[in-house]
């Protein structure tokens, strides 16, 4: 006789009529039932949500939670809306291309509009351990949010970011990484919030481009970049996580391999 064993995650999809982005934005929600699920579960924000359904990843989390790999947490899902690239970036702060220039009101979103809702949905979740992810250019709007409300996030999860975020069009000769890269200037003209921790991940396969002809690739240059600037505010190998892939593309499949590292290095049980 053969045993059916149940799935442990109930998916649940809301529309939010956004005041401030002024359109529907399609959350789903990803939680365990309510006997794996605990006293205080944490709450893990994700851009970009429709990918995780390209990725099948209430199958992920199913599998994580019956091996025991992972404590319970709620998964929230945004998916993007039809000007991603302006509501996603870096706050206040548009690229060279103006790209990014509702990015304060995407924050605002979900300040003001989405975590309340999750917080009426779930009055016994931790209040003080949000984590906030993404992918790809829904990678550098986490960061960039978790970055600057410390006191609402303390985890960011940033695969294949866009980090190449850039205030002058590289091509021009004033062009200068140290200066014109968004995030990293960002980081290094701020100082050092206490309780974050960062998880990146890099495909080797990523992109081609090498700006510097130093044989590797931007997308990991601009990441190691990065996390030196992190390093030089003071964070430690015990607040950063640096995850490549050898064979790792920028694309779903990929970021779905790399998925569970993020969640044990997060919130691994055992």
């Amino acid at each position: 006789m053969s045993s059916i064993r149940i799935p442990l995650i109930y998916t649940e999809q809301n529309i939010i009529n956004s005041t401030y982005l002024k359109r529907p934005v399609v959350v789903d929600i990803y939680f365990p039932e309510k006997h794996q699920l605990a006293d205080q579960p944490d709450i893990l924000l994700i851009n970009d949500g429709q990918d995780l359904i390209r990725m099948d990843f209430a199958e992920i989390l199913d599998k994580m939670y019956a091996s025991g790999e992972i404590a319970s947490l709620i998964c929230v899902g945004i998916q993007c809306g039809p000007e991603r690239k302006r509501e996603y970036g870096v706050a206040d702060i548009p690229d060279y291309k103006e790209r990014g220039d509702k990015a304060n009101l995407y924050t605002r979103f979900i300040l003001h509009e989405l975590l309340p809702i999750i917080a009426h949905k779930f009055p016994k979740a931790s209040k003080d351990k949000l984590a906030f992810a993404g992918f790809s250019l829904g990678a550098l709007s986490a960061l960039d949010i978790v970055w600057n409300h410390p006191d609402i996030f303390n985890r960011a999860g940033v695969f294949s970011g866009s980090l190449w975020w850039r205030s002058v069009d590289q091509e021009l000769p004033n062009y200068d990484d140290n200066k014109h890269r968004i995030m990293h200037h960002q980081i290094k003209e701020g100082k050092y919030k206490q309780g974050l921790q960062f998880f990146f991940e890099c495909g080797n396969m990523d992109e081609t481009r090498d700006r510097n002809n130093n044989g590797i690739i931007d997308s990991i240059d601009d990441t190691l970049d990065l996390i030196n600037e992190l390093t030089a505010k003071g964070y430690t190998e015990a607040d950063i996580k640096y995850f490549e892939i050898p064979d790792g593309r920028h694309d779903v499949p990929t970021w779905a391999r790399a998925f569970p590292a993020f969640l044990k290095w997060g919130w691994n049980k055992k």
